[in-house]
Order: structure tokens, then C-alpha cells, then sequence
């Protein structure tokens, strides 16, 4: 499984800049703007921006961590995530009865690089208008295919490039990357 450490700062910070762009979005369109954004990171410079663990669901690819940090911040009902850290950066609601996520801070920038801003920013305006069908139609790619059939439900990291049109090199060099990526979990 190729995979890389999550790292929470730009996770969190990658959020708040998609919807300092974008305003209050439902998870769903955070998650394909922040997944397409993830995998032409991944095609273009071996690494993705994250390091979430992406998780084949019914809709689509899920950051799992993130994911979980919006539930805490939600229903506070996570003995592993501190959601007092985070409700000062996200606000969820519910809009008709789908939960929704808006930034309560701006995006510490800095905290990312500048080929990070640059295809979020891509991601953002390649997606934001898109509808709920047509991101998950778009979102159901080969990765996703791959194991949303399959008990282990996690994606791995070259399938998601490969999925989005690597070559061979680049597949090389992500795998390298990430046998020599030891990035704390959270």
C-alpha cells in the first residue's frame, strides 16, 4: 500500500482556503475539490498534498481524517480528536439535512506551498459548479472502482495516480517518496 503520513496542518489549512474561495460547502464538494486537487498534485509532483487517507464510499473518495474532524466538530462525540481545536477553524450545519462546512478563520497559507495554493485553486474552479452527479460520476474513477468492490476500502495512493493519467516515472517516484515518507498521523 503506498501511502504518506497525514499531515493536519495542511490538511486543515487546505480546507480553509477552498472555502475562503468557495463559502460554505457541503462535505461532498469539499471532498472532490480536495481529491482532484490531491491527485493532479500527485501526477504533477509525486506527493500529495494531505496525506489523508482517501476511502472509497458510495459518493466517491473520502478523506477519512478530515472527515472525521468535521464529525467531532459536529457532534463532539470523538474520543480521539480534540474538536475544542478545531471549532475555532469550522463551523458545520445542516442544511436540508446535509452537513455542511464553512470556515470560521482564513487559511494560513504560508502553511502550504505554492504548487499546493496553485492546484487547489485549479481544483476550485474546475469543480466548484459542478453538480452532486456530476462530481460523483467524475469522482468514480478507476481508483474508486477498484475498491469501492473490494472489503478494504482504503485507496491507495498510486491507483489514485494512475487513475488520473501518471506515467510510469511518476508512479516510480511516488512509490519511493513513500516508502521514505514518515510523516506523523495526527
Amino acid at each position: 500500500m503506498t501511502t504518506f503520513g497525514f499531515d493536519k496542518s495542511k490538511a486543515v489549512n487546505a480546507c480553509l482556503f477552498i472555502l475562503n474561495k468557495t463559502g460554505k460547502l457541503d462535505y461532498h464538494k469539499l471532498f472532490k475539490i480536495l481529491y482532484f486537487a490531491e491527485q493532479k498534485h500527485l501526477i504533477k509532483y509525486g506527493r500529495p498534498i494531505t496525506g489523508d487517507e482517501y476511502q472509497a464510499m458510495r459518493f466517491g473518495p473520502v478523506p477519512s481524517i478530515i472527515y472525521d474532524i468535521f464529525k467531532a466538530v459536529e457532534h463532539d462525540n470523538n474520543p480521539f480528536i480534540n474538536s475544542d481545536e478545531y471549532r475555532n477553524q469550522f463551523e458545520i450545519s445542516r442544511t436540508g439535512g446535509n452537513p455542511c462546512v464553512q470556515a470560521k478563520s482564513s487559511a494560513d497559507t504560508d502553511e502550504l506551498a505554492i504548487s499546493e495554493l496553485e492546484l487547489l485553486d485549479a481544483s476550485i474552479a474546475e469543480n466548484k459548479d459542478l453538480s452532486f452527479e456530476r462530481l460523483t460520476a467524475k469522482s468514480h474513477d478507476k481508483a474508486w472502482e477498484t475498491y469501492s468492490k473490494s472489503a478494504d476500502i482504503e485507496m491507495n495512493y498510486l491507483d489514485i495516480a494512475k487513475a488520473g493519467g501518471a506515467d510510469e516515472n511518476i508512479l516510480k517516484y511516488i512509490q519511493l517518496l513513500s516508502e521514505n515518507t514518515s510523516a506523523p498521523l495526527v
